[in-house]
């Protein structure tokens, strides 16, 4: 079994935050199932930047930093490799869901090829596109 997760999702498990209860319960679910977690090849630059962003607006110490980011190489995702089909698939779901950006979309499209969920902690999104996207799972749903 395979899950798409986005760069929100991924930070749930690295960084201080309202759902980490949440992420760290469905994490080891996971793990306890085998779920293979795949993601979109923007993911580790988004993960790596907002870690690194931390750091420098002082929200995490550098040491704390240092560790979220050793954390986020050793997560275990695998990295989609087919950029141009990727993308191709994120501007049409863009289109379709009158979405103004693509960059959500390539994870949605990384789900729709391969034809599984797509977790993420990104509230804005799942309000956006919940009631059209059944594969789009939000975190803070997870009971």
């Amino acid at each position: 079994m395979k899950i798409c997760i986005d760069a929100s999702m991924a930070l749930m498990w690295l960084l201080p935050a309202e759902l980490n209860e949440k992420a760290n319960a469905l994490r080891k679910k996971w793990d306890t199932e085998n779920v293979r977690l795949i993601s979109a090849p923007l993911f580790n630059a988004e993960v790596t930047s907002v870690l690194r962003e931390q750091v420098y607006f002082q929200k995490l110490l550098p040491e704390e930093g240092e560790e979220a980011f050793l954390l986020c190489l050793d997560m275990g995702v695998g990295i989609s490799r087919d950029s141009a089909r990727i993308q191709k698939k994120a501007w049409e779901l863009a289109k379709e869901h009158n979405r103004p950006r693509t960059y959500d979309m390539q994870y949605l499209a990384v789900a729709e090829i391969e034809d599984c969920d797509f977790w993420t902690a990104d509230k804005r999104l799942c309000n956006a596109l919940a009631k059209k996207v059944s594969r789009l799972k939000y975190i803070g749903d997870y009971v």
